[in-house]
């Protein structure tokens, strides 16, 4: 190739560099002048000439840090040790508002001597690059913080955590009221006036809000906001201006974004399925870039990584509601009051589990308190809690010793499980009961337990009696084992304390330690059960609570002669009218003259029936209880059968006439024969005829 050609290439490819090079390139000048560089560079398009050539950094770029660069520009004509790629920001000259990011290399140019001739930077604006990688920096982030937890107020948290000074100067997240209480939402637009709770307000700088972390608010209409309520679309404001819909609309709001030096908004509905859950807003200060249209992308994704986090927390709550309303409208409202024993309650509701208990009358006086939890979550678990508590008040007032009810009790889980198919992960159905009998005409207390905690039972002086009832397997996990019951006298004023592992789940997983408090707690015989109850509320569970807690308290009484009378009568006919005299005597001094006639006819059909087919002597007892129970004791263990006696009958009439006169009667069965009651209510008269009819 000849010179001239040489010289023409040399020539096109050193125009080319300075005009069509995809990167900007500077000339300085020892001085650190600029003597050319090239106008095809990205982002110095546009930059006439003259406003660069001559001038120095700071001249032409007050925008960047040219004391810096200076200093580096030295470093490199001094010791020939080239920079490369080194990052700086800064305004673009011609463009003040927008901020740029630039990667810089430079290099010392010397002539063949080693004269120094000055400098080239090469300047390559990486802003978008910058943007695009701080971008899923923060969804990377998003990803792994927010949704933690299954609380909606943290979540939105999460959130401003993720966003502020990164994204955003300040980030306020509303979210709707009946999201925060698990209540039921509707789909579509929310109204202007659906109230909304403050969530969150974080930010870089002083924010004036008039309202408060934690309070309701609501917005006015209309604005950018409810508009973005209303359609469920995000809003971008990139540059706010008194003009601004949202500053006519809502001047408190404007004054106080203002005050903020708010520069840039914006606004994003939190929604799932086309439901809205609150909304997000998103503000930016005057010293920040204005948003733009990927920023409106990439605060969207956030909304709704967010209001994905804060539905499920939603769904958690608002089920929990649903299991926690079932729940207690299948347990009793309150315990029946007894004279066997005085009882109070204390349930507090948890993430898990479904305690319940009874307090279930039955004949002769007795009482059954029952104490129950089934593992699980949700409504699945409170609808099995209600099933078992339903089977429990059956076998109960069918007289079932403890250990045969839980047995059978035992067989009905097993087969729940059977025809219940658990979620993926969920355990099969299990539950745990204690179950026991206390007689207040003997003082005696049987029980047994599946799987349950122990029974605690405090004497008088705060001291623990001798009563250990044994724990077999839980329900559901018994396999047709069988379980023990023990029985024990108790002394007048014994308290019985039955709970459920949520009481005393303590730290060391044992729960010991909690129990040694629990009863210290309740050993104050001077304080009512109702003042005991709250002070385990108030010293034993202070936090949340992971499972349900329950906790039955049960004061025993003995009932003396001035309530129970018992007559041993002979297997002799003649005696029939015998019972019948120390009925009426002994009600007479009771004061019951009203009931007499018919607790005498009941008394006679009871005892000529224990006399014609049991045998040995004749137990009868009179008990005053909540109404008058009269019982009928022989060895015989053959229950009695009602029928109808047809017109021509000489007998069958007395069950039928029992049962007419009574509230209530029954059998229950002993170690030796059986027992039939009938019970009275204890109200004047009552009109025999009416009842016989």
């Amino acid at each position: 190739m000849q010179a001239n050609d040489r010289d023409r290439t040399d020539a096109a490819l050193l125009e080319a560099l300075f005009t069509r090079a995809p990167a900007g390139l500077f000339v300085l000048d020892p001085e650190l002048r600029v003597v050319r560089f090239n106008t095809a560079a990205r982002g110095m398009r546009g930059l006439p000439p003259d406003a660069v050539v001559g001038r120095t950094v700071e001249e032409f770029a007050p925008g960047f840090p040219h004391e810096k660069l200076t200093e580096i520009a030295r470093a490199v004509l001094a010791t020939g040790n080239s920079v490369r790629r080194l990052e700086v920001s800064g305004t673009v000259p011609h463009d003040p508002e927008r901020r740029m990011v630039a990667s810089l290399s430079m290099f010392r140019l010397s002539a063949p001597g080693g004269r120094v001739l000055g400098l080239a930077v090469m300047a390559e604006d990486i802003t978008e690059q910058q943007a695009n990688a701080e971008r899923l920096a923060i969804l990377n982030d998003a990803q792994r913080l927010i949704g933690s937890t299954l609380d909606a107020t943290a979540t939105a948290g999460e959130l401003a955590e993720v966003a502020v000074g990164r994204f955003a100067n300040t980030v306020i997240v509303d979210l709707l009221d009946d999201v925060l209480r698990g209540r039921r939402l509707p789909p579509g637009p929310v109204p202007a006036d659906m109230p909304l709770r403050r969530a969150v307000l974080r930010s870089t700088q002083e924010f004036s809000s008039s309202v408060p972390t934690g309070s309701l608010t609501s917005l006015i209409f209309p604005t950018v906001l409810t508009q973005s309520m209303h359609d469920h679309r995000p809003r971008l404001i990139a540059r706010l201006a008194a003009d601004d819909p949202l500053m006519v609309a809502d001047p408190a709001r404007a004054r106080r974004l203002a005050e903020a030096g708010a520069r840039s908004l914006v606004v994003v509905p939190l929604t799932v399925h086309g439901t809205a859950l609150g909304l997000a807003v998103f503000i930016r200060s005057v010293a920040e870039a204005p948003f733009d249209e990927k920023d409106l992308e990439l605060a969207t994704e956030l909304a709704d990584r967010t209001a994905l986090s804060v539905h499920r927390a939603w769904q958690y709550l608002h089920e929990r509601n649903i299991a926690t309303a079932l729940q207690r409208r299948l347990l009793p409202v309150r315990p029946p009051e007894l004279p066997a024993v005085d009882t109070a309650y204390l349930h507090l509701s948890g993430d898990a589990d479904a305690d319940w208990f009874d307090v279930v009358p039955l004949s002769g006086g007795r009482v059954a308190l029952v104490c129950g939890t089934v593992t699980g979550r949700g409504v699945e678990a409170a609808a099995t809690m209600g099933q078992l508590r339903t089977v429990v008040q059956t076998l109960a007032r069918q007289d079932l010793p403890a250990d045969e009810l839980l047995g059978v009790l035992d067989e009905t889980v097993r087969r729940l499980a059977e025809e219940t198919v658990p979620e993926p992960g969920e355990p099969q159905v299990a539950a745990s009961c204690l179950y026991l009998v206390y007689d207040p005409v003997t003082g005696r207390c049987s029980a047994a337990a599946a799987g349950h905690p122990p029974l605690m039972p405090i004497a008088r002086n705060g001291g623990l009696l001798d009563f250990d009832v044994p724990v077999g397997p839980a329900l559901g996990r018994g396999g047709g084992e069988g379980y023990e019951a023990v029985a024990v006298e108790l002394p007048e004023g014994s308290l019985l304390a039955l709970y459920t592992r949520g009481l005393t789940a303590g730290a060391d997983g044992t729960g010991q330690g909690d129990r040694d408090r629990l009863r210290r707690l309740l050993a104050h015989p001077d304080r009512s059960l109702r003042e005991l109850c709250d002070d385990v509320a108030y010293a034993a569970v202070p936090h949340r609570l992971d499972e349900d807690a329950l906790l039955l308290l049960a004061r025993t009484r003995i009932f003396g002669s001035d309530r129970v009378a018992i007559w041993t009568l002979p297997a002799d006919p003649a005696v029939v009218s015998t019972a019948r005299t120390l009925v009426s005597q002994q009600l007479a001094a009771w004061g019951l003259h009203g009931v007499a006639d018919d607790t005498e006819l009941i008394v006679s059909e009871l005892v000529t029936n224990a006399i014609r087919y049991g045998k040995g002597p004749v137990r009868l007892r009179l008990i005053r209880d909540r109404g008058l129970l009269c019982e009928v004791t022989d060895s015989n263990s053959a229950a009695p059968h009602m029928r109808l006696a047809r017109t021509g009958d000489e007998g069958g009439r007395g069950l039928f006439l029992v049962m007419h006169l009574s509230r209530r009667w029954g059998t229950r069965y002993g170690e030796r024969g059986k027992t039939v009651w009938a019970e009275q209510p204890l109200v004047a008269g009552v009109e025999r005829a009416a009842t016989i009819a």
